[in-house]
């Protein structure tokens, strides 16, 4: 099952997650969803093709040379790098849309250990709602509408 109802607060909302359905035994590259309760850190936007919306949520404009390293073995695995960086790495300013809003949620992030999988953001939906590779990805008009009532620390739970 690779849809699922994504709970913030009160409010339901339809959602895509990973192409492997949900996990409580999250790994590096499985493209599942991990089974938590996470909080909200930050987030990233894209303002080149988005205007900055209300929210009390840390948002950070996403410039070219923005990546996310997934390379477990890797001293800044699961973090913000900058390029050029060799390890593997996920490009935040990507050519699609799905990143035009971009949340990271607390998952592996304070707290990390090695292979226990990286990258675990909200994002924009793919037209279909189209699996990810792990992350929790909402339509754009549900993105902006909870954006106001959200900021650091709002819990996020996929049903």
């Amino acid at each position: 099952m690779t849809r699922a109802i994504l709970q913030v607060g009160p409010l339901r909302i339809p959602a895509a997650i990973g192409r492997s359905g949900r996990t409580s035994r999250k790994r590096e590259g499985d493209g599942a969803t991990p089974i938590a309760a996470m909080p909200l850190l930050s987030g990233y936007l894209r303002g080149d093709r988005v205007a900055a919306p209300r929210t009390t949520l840390p948002l950070t404009r996403i410039r070219p040379t923005m990546l996310w390293c997934d390379a477990p073995k890797d001293p800044s695995y699961n973090r913000l790098v900058r390029a050029p960086f060799k390890p593997s790495h996920e490009e935040m300013q990507r050519q699609d849309e799905l990143y035009d809003i971009c949340l990271v949620l607390d998952w592996n992030v304070t707290s990390r250990r090695r292979q226990a999988g990286s990258a675990i953001f909200l994002h924009l939906i793919r037209p279909g709602y189209e699996p990810t590779a792990g992350c929790i990805a909402i339509a754009r008009r549900d993105m902006i509408r909870i954006l106001p009532h959200i900021g650091r620390g709002t819990i996020l739970r996929v049903l």
